[in-house]
């Protein structure tokens, strides 16, 4: 199992650890598969209620335990109890930035004393509703803007953002398309 203690750390990232890590993948990549998995469920009108387990690093299984709620605003037919799909979406996104851009000013020794991503994105309804075939249900682009400060220069940012566009599991799975594959189980 990787160790990742807080010993020397930078913006809460153990430097050392994830030097570990990094050289434990490299040497062994079995050592960096990880799978996760949530399963949700409906518990009414527009909610839902999803829930994590645990996941598996290397072969071996993790248990954690969370639960996240999903609703839609009363105008979109829901009781906004919660953020929506859209938006956790989008928050997913936005988080997995988030851990690129402290890893990245970690490893190079910058101390941040700012990080903040905004995401936007429109969506037509009418593709959702089913209203127009050329209509599409979902978003043509998203818009971030990363606003992050520290005691590193404006070239050693643009190096991390870059780094981060090309590392970030959640903007590769955003920006590519990504098989999604179905299966319907009918009781």
């Amino acid at each position: 199992m990787l160790d990742t203690r807080q010993n020397n750390s930078v913006n809460g990232i153990d430097v050392a650890a994830l030097g570990a890590v990094a050289n434990a993948v490299a040497g062994d990549p079995a050592q960096g598969k990880v799978a996760f998995e949530v399963t949700t469920r409906w518990v009414g009108q527009t909610r839902s209620e999803t829930v994590v387990d645990g996941f598996a690093l290397a072969g071996k299984t993790i248990p954690r335990s969370h639960r996240i709620l999903v609703d839609e605003p009363c105008q979109l037919l829901g009781e906004d109890r919660a953020a929506n799909p859209q938006e956790m979406l989008m928050a997913a996104v936005n988080a997995c930035l988030v851990v690129g851009y402290v890893a990245g000013a970690a490893v190079r020794g910058i101390k941040l004393n700012r990080l903040e991503i905004h995401t936007r994105g429109e969506l037509d309804m009418r593709g959702f509703l089913g209203l127009g075939e050329d209509v599409p249900p979902g978003y043509q682009s998203l818009d971030y803007e990363v606003r992050i400060g520290g005691d590193g220069s404006p070239d050693q940012f643009e190096e991390i953002h870059q780094a981060v566009i090309r590392t970030s599991p959640n903007y590769f799975n955003i920006s590519r398309p990504v098989p999604v594959n179905a299966t319907l189980n009918v009781d």
